[in-house]
């Protein structure tokens, strides 16, 4: 055993913690996602969930349980996921959710790594001759209700000295109704979800303009209950390595050509010290390999829900990899 292993079996002895266990024992993930929003979470005409949230979800249940299928998709409102995480109602929190500083310290949930990078946007209509925010002083402004976004909005418009007027809706398909309806002038939230949301109107993209402006960095996390500090690490690696397989070139359709080669970058490591990180996480050794065959490298899971091969075309934008000159990078595995 290398002294890698060595060090890590002294540290191996931990038990996994309550939420783990529990989606050991009952064989099922529960994850807490929005009630329709598409590319992230939203069922399809036979009524299958799908979405980056979804497939995130499927990947972790892989992962742990050795099969993508076995999870429970759970929607909530923005005003209730928290309750649900809380409550242990669901184990793993993906309903585009903004990681702050209020929410980690107060509510005390942690947020194991960004899954997409967004900032607050605006989208009008184009009859309206809206160019810039300047145009919305005064304005009334459909935003959903337990979101940074309502925050956002009256803060902003308050330092530049105008006037706004929010329309606080339940959910965002509602406000998004709300919106399409005429009852504001504007819908505001993160520029990916307007876009998502645009889609349900079934009109040219050009008939709701998103404003190029945004007035607020969003990342979107995946988030846990701060209880379980082991859960928290599954959850972080398992994203990790999605991302990393991205930057090694490794696809759900390259994987197992890479595995018969023995060219496992996944996870550069003896035998033995794989099984003692597997073992530290609670889990059965091969659980990025089963993640990366559930659903591909982050790059195939992006691109399919959200990017070029979806109907919402997109770009990657602070998405990309770092090599690539957006945000994503996986921490050193030492």
């Amino acid at each position: 055993m290398t002294v890698f292993a060595f060090g890590l079996a002294v540290l191996a002895s931990a038990n996994a913690g309550e939420v783990l266990d529990g989606v050991k024992s009952r064989e099922q993930l529960r994850c807490g996602v929005s009630e329709g929003i598409p590319g992230f979470s939203a069922r399809d005409a036979e009524g299958h969930w799908r979405g980056l949230d979804v497939d995130f979800c499927r990947a972790v249940a892989a992962a742990v349980l050795g099969d993508a299928d076995k999870v429970e998709l759970v929607p909530l409102r923005a005003s209730t996921r928290f309750p649900a995480l809380q409550s242990r109602k669901v184990d793993l929190l993906l309903r585009n959710t903004t990681w702050t500083l209020t929410r980690e310290a107060v509510l005390k949930v942690q947020f194991p790594g960004v899954i997409f990078y967004d900032g607050q946007g605006f989208m009008v209509r184009a009859t309206d001759a809206v160019d810039s925010l300047a145009d919305l002083n005064g304005a009334s402004v459909c935003v959903e209700k337990g979101t940074t976004h309502q925050r956002n909005l009256t803060t902003y418009f308050e330092v530049q000295g105008w006037l706004v007027e929010p329309l606080v809706i339940d959910s965002a398909p509602d406000a998004a109704a709300a919106f399409f309806a005429g009852r504001c002038r504007a819908y505001t939230s993160d520029a990916g979800q307007l876009a998502a949301m645009r889609s349900l109107a079934q009109r040219d993209p050009q008939t709701y303009p998103i404003l190029p402006e945004r007035i607020s960095r969003e990342p979107l996390s995946a988030v846990v209950w701060g209880g379980d500090p082991e859960w928290t690490t599954v959850v972080r690696w398992v994203l990790n390595v999605l991302i990393l397989a991205e930057e090694y070139g490794i696809t759900a359709e390259n994987l197992k050509t890479v595995l018969a080669r023995n060219r496992n970058l996944l996870v550069l490591r003896t035998e033995d010290e794989r099984g003692i990180i597997a073992r530290s996480l609670e889990i059965e050794p091969g659980w990025g390999i089963r993640a990366v065959q559930a659903v591909g490298n982050y790059g195939e899971i992006y691109e399919r829900n959200l990017g070029r091969d979806s109907p919402l075309k997109i770009d990657r934008g602070l998405n990309r990899l770092w090599t690539e000159g957006g945000l994503h990078y996986v921490p050193p595995i030492d």
